[in-house]
């Protein structure tokens, strides 16, 4: 195939404008933030499982205060009840009987009084747990989010930046042969399409060209299509080519 050299050294804008769309598109579809965001979706999994077993040790130990309230509140009405049937007894039989009952019913208040105390602490602990827990899921809820928006910003900086990419491509191509695009977009299809052969080394696969290689490019017409030996790419020529 033959193009003129002006038109072969427009590949190279064209590949690049292939690069920066290729590179747009992977920064769009692989923000940055995603790796991040995903750990901290499984993180916000595991936090909330353990609130929730943090909120049953709260509610139980809440339950717990309340039936212990629940008896005392019992006990001292059944207390104020014999301590009035006391005071207008006049059997004595039946006001030890009462003083008995009322003896056993301090007791009886006192182990609550001793149990309510200690359920007390287990629920302020319990609360200050699932507080921490709380806060320990806003910061991830927030990291998230910050993230999450950052990422939106840069697959919107990428789109921006691929469709700009897309349309000088599209541009380039339409100012070059149409059979020397379509042996460019073959040749990109399974790797590079074209590179500047500089320093005797082809800008696509970065391999250095043998003596019989660069003999071969170098008896070439200036607008013969000449294609690297290594990768197939189609090789630009110019003046720092070393041939």
């Amino acid at each position: 195939m033959k193009a003129s050299f002006a038109d072969q050294r427009r590949l190279l804008d064209l590949a690049d404008a292939d690069l920066a769309a290729q590179q747009a598109d992977h920064a769009r579809r692989n923000p940055a933030q995603a790796a991040r965001v995903k750990e901290l979706l499984a993180e916000r999994a595991t936090h909330s499982a353990e609130l929730t077993r943090r909120l049953g040790a709260r509610d139980d130990a809440k339950a717990e205060l309340a039936r212990i309230q629940s008896d005392v509140a019992v006990v001292d009405a059944r207390t104020a009840r014999d301590n009035e049937r006391l005071a207008s007894t006049s059997s004595a039989k039946d006001a030890q009987g009462l003083e008995h009952e009322i003896a056993s019913l301090a007791k009886r208040k006192s182990d609550l009084e001793d149990a309510e105390l200690e359920v007390m602490e287990r629920l302020e602990e319990a609360q200050a747990a699932v507080a921490a827990q709380e806060a320990l899921i806003a910061s991830v809820n927030e990291e998230g989010a910050r993230l999450s928006a950052e990422a939106k910003e840069v697959v919107a900086d990428a789109t921006a930046r691929h469709e700009a990419a897309t349309r000088d491509r599209a541009a380039i191509a339409a100012s070059l042969p149409a059979d020397l695009v379509a042996m460019y977009d073959r040749l990109a299809a399974r790797g590079v399409g074209a590179g500047l052969l500089q320093h005797r080394t082809c800008g696509g696969c970065r391999m250095v060209l043998s003596g019989t290689d660069l003999n071969t490019v170098r008896a070439a017409a200036e607008d013969d299509v000449v294609t690297c030996p290594e990768c197939g790419c189609i090789l630009v020529r110019g003046e720092d080519s070393g041939l």
